[in-house]
């Protein structure tokens, strides 16, 4: 499998600071070059984004492809994806953000992980993060080690999503960490509930059986589309949404310790400590991302989730959606304005969970399991 052919699929916005230093990651990879190919879509920057990609160019080439595709409008990150996953030959497909930078063994470690079992349908990568202001200087050097950023989706009975390990400190190769009662070990090979969107790793045929038929907000055409990433969900939370979808149609998702990056969020350098600390990092985020939030982590759980487990944890969720509400009244009520959207895209979603509950393959107590 050290010759399987990958596609890395790459949608820049104005990532004039990033994309050099993603893309020299990239050339880096130790998997050889022309089992890979290299699609970037560009969302319409109006930086020098696609000046610094073209003279890049010829640095790729002895990849098998590599292709650049300019688009006028902003499509987001996952419809994005979905326009290039047209143009990906790949066996496994590298779904990268422009502020992500790649092990050099990146590649090859995640083929070696997926080339184990057939129903293994994601990759989560161990993602430290890393400062851009840190590579500006010459002599430093990413390495492994340090803070990490993501290893995956956890999910709580309560609904609510975190990132495991987001914030800790990797204490080398005994280090483990009990969340909620249960222990992760973030060197070991093991199942998690979902990959998170900053650089997971997809079986490509794993991607495409999660196509759903939906219908495209504003098309002119008659709006039904096929549709991997829901297209009304536009931006934040398609990542969980695909990976919970993904989940449910059978397939499994697999946090692999050596398959390594790093990620400069830039939302959330410092963990929440106080409730202070919280509302500042609130606060960095945009109105429009705080409002997707809302809107789009409640459609993925009415797509996705099933009815009996639901009511089994409704406790908990109500608790949850009730200081939620209390929060964003006193704290940010101009997220309620997104309520009169959600309820007129609802009839949508609603149908795109009779599709999904059709297909499904992981039963209730399956699915289940996850929630902590």
């Amino acid at each position: 499998m050290n010759d399987a052919l990958i596609t890395i699929n790459l949608v820049v916005l104005n990532g004039e600071k990033y994309v050099r230093h993603c893309l020299n990651s990239v050339k880096d990879q130790t998997h050889p070059h022309n089992r890979i190919e290299l699609n970037i879509l560009d969302n319409g920057s109006v930086d020098s984004t696609k000046t610094i990609i073209k003279e890049m160019a010829g640095e790729f080439s002895d990849f098998l492809k590599f292709n650049l595709i300019e688009n006028d409008k902003n499509l987001g990150m996952w419809p994005g994806q979905e326009k290039l996953l047209e143009h990906s030959a790949g066996e496994y497909v590298i779904i990268l953000s422009v502020d992500v930078i790649l092990d050099k063994d990146f590649v090859s470690n995640a083929v070696k992980a997926r080339s184990k079992e057939e129903k293994i349908g994601a990759i989560q990568a161990k993602v430290y993060k890393y400062d851009l202001s840190d590579l500006e200087n010459e002599n430093y050097k990413i390495k492994t080690g340090g803070t990490i950023d993501t290893c995956g989706f956890q999910i709580f009975k309560s609904r609510r999503i975190i990132n495991i390990g987001h914030g800790e400190k990797d204490n080398g190769p005994s280090f483990t960490k009990v969340s909620a009662g249960k222990q992760f070990d973030f060197n070991k090979e093991q199942e998690i509930f979902a990959v998170e969107g900053a650089v997971p790793v997809f079986r490509k045929n794993a991607l495409e059986n999660c196509r759903i038929m939906g219908q495209s907000e504003g098309s002119r055409e008659a709006g039904i589309v096929s549709e991997i990433a829901d297209h009304d969900m536009f931006w934040y939370a398609e990542d969980l949404d695909v990976a919970w979808r993904m989940r449910l149609f059978g397939w499994k998702q697999l946090f692999v310790p050596d398959v390594i990056a790093w990620h400069d969020r830039q939302t959330t350098k410092n963990l929440s400590r106080t409730f202070s600390d919280f509302l500042k990092i609130r606060r960095r985020l945009s109105l429009q991302k705080r409002r997707l939030e809302w809107r789009n982590i409640r459609f993925t759980i009415i797509k996705n989730d099933y009815t009996i487990n639901i009511l089994k944890d409704l406790p908990h969720i109500l608790k949850r959606e009730i200081m939620m509400l209390g929060y964003i009244i006193i704290f940010e009520p101009k997220i309620l304005a997104e309520v009169p959207t959600f309820f007129r895209l609802l009839p949508r979603i609603l149908k795109k969970r009779g599709q999904i509950m059709k297909r499904r393959v992981a039963g209730p107590e399956e699915m289940r399991r996850w929630f902590i």
